[in-house]
């Protein structure tokens, strides 16, 4: 049978508990049903899904909703996985599973390449007037049970599809989506505009702190300035050795020296000519007289 939709009449149903109570949709008259079917007990999937609804009890029961849970199993499984793990909700035995082809949900599967029957993960949350009013046909078990909550507290639900309440929402989400795009765009181009003045203004702010002015600070300490002085010194030292050159003019007073002495050299020279001259001349002189 095909699956029901939101505001198909739920299918009514009569199947034991893991007591052995008999459980119909018609003793749920004006109070909320979450109906969620499972493959089967003590799997990993479904033990994680059984606990998760198991811890928000009192929330889903606050929220006027009552819980039950439908595999193929038997009474005993139901039982025993209903202790194990402290479930506070029934757990209705399909053991023909005639409740889950009501609601769609039975029908070939596949696992590990072997296909075989078996249950859909599904749930159908029924009104108060016994109509089904979402339904989440393939279900991922981690935030289920949060989806659930939101829907019977009247928020969105993600994760429900193939519902008119759905597709109204995601329609209202598109239009609205549209018109906020522009007053968006328009929110971007103000803050970006909201942005550029306070970025003109704090460039005053940091010539405000003339820190790249201290450099005069450092001009202050004229270091440099200390060359001329030097300049001094080197000028005081050029202006010495200039007065010191005049000593090697001492030169021509050698000279002079020099100068005197060649001229009595010239006399001793003459001197002993004459000197010779007359020593000579007695010579001569003897050589003259006759012999006798």
């Amino acid at each position: 049978m095909p699956m029901p939709q939101a505001g198909d009449q739920a299918p009514a149903f009569q199947v034991p508990d893991q007591d052995g109570n008999t459980v119909t949709l018609a003793r749920f008259a004006g109070r909320s049903v979450v109906l969620y079917f499972y493959p089967k007990d003590n799997t990993p999937g479904c033990t994680v899904e059984a606990c998760d609804f198991r811890d928000e009890h009192s929330a889903l029961e606050a929220a006027g909703a009552v819980v039950l849970g439908v595999s193929t199993d038997s009474t005993a499984s139901h039982q025993k996985f209903a202790a194990k793990f402290n479930l506070p909700f029934p757990l209705l035995a399909d053991v023909d599973h005639a409740l889950s082809e009501a609601y769609g949900v039975w029908g070939e599967k596949s696992l590990y390449g072997r296909k075989f029957l078996g249950i859909t993960r599904a749930t159908f949350l029924i009104g108060p007037d016994g109509r089904v009013k979402q339904v989440w046909p393939k279900v991922k078990v981690i935030g289920h049970v949060a989806e659930v909550l939101a829907a019977l507290k009247g928020g969105d639900s993600a994760g429900a599809s193939g519902t008119p309440a759905a597709k109204k929402a995601s329609a209202g989400k598109k239009v609205a989506a549209a018109k906020k795009a522009p007053a968006g765009k328009s929110a971007v181009a103000k803050s970006s505009g909201a942005q550029a003045a306070p970025v003109g203004k704090r460039a005053p702010a940091s010539k405000k702190a003339p820190v790249g002015k201290k450099a005069p600070a450092s001009k202050k300490a004229p270091v440099s300035k200390a060359a001329p002085a030097s300049k001094k010194a080197a000028v005081s030292k050029a202006a010495s050795a200039s007065k010191k050159a005049p000593a090697s003019k001492a030169a021509p007073a050698s000279k002079k020296a020099a100068a005197g002495k060649k001229p009595t050299a010239k006399k001793a020279s003459a001197a002993a000519k004459k000197a010779s001259t007359a020593r000579k001349a007695p010579a001569a002189k003897k050589a003259a007289r006759p012999r006798r």
